[in-house]
């Protein structure tokens, strides 16, 4: 019996860290009016973007949008990408999990605002 509670306890632990490394954490930091991150490069996969507000003044945001998609519009935003709350001055706050696919997109803060930046997907 012990060694059936050991190997589920061992099957559970395998299982938990593998799902654990599926999602990879993506860290941008945003300064007044910019991103100090320019273009990002990743490969396709689960990722939690982690928003950094290194001293605007006020809170920021993140929105995510496929390139050529009309970023003013709301309907167009990956949802998922939203920051679960907006990141006050000097705090960091996180995205929920944001599957990517092959191609390019665009991320903004239209809080701080900042211009519109590539993050392409391999």
């Amino acid at each position: 019996m012990r060694k059936l509670l050991a190997i589920v306890v061992l099957v559970f632990a395998f299982a938990s860290n593998v799902s654990a490394q599926e999602v990879k954490k993506v860290a941008l930091e945003q300064t007044k009016g910019e991103f100090t991150q320019k273009e990002v490069k990743l490969s396709a996969g689960t990722y939690v973007f982690e928003i950094s507000n290194n001293n605007v003044g006020h809170d920021v945001g993140f929105v995510l949008v496929p390139k050529g998609k009309d970023a003013s519009n709301p309907k167009n935003h990956i949802k998922n990408a939203y920051v679960t709350k907006a990141v006050a001055n000097g705090k960091k706050e996180s995205t929920n999990k944001v599957t990517l696919k092959k191609g390019e997109y665009v991320y903004f803060c239209p809080l701080n605002p900042t211009p519109q930046y590539t993050l392409i997907i391999e």
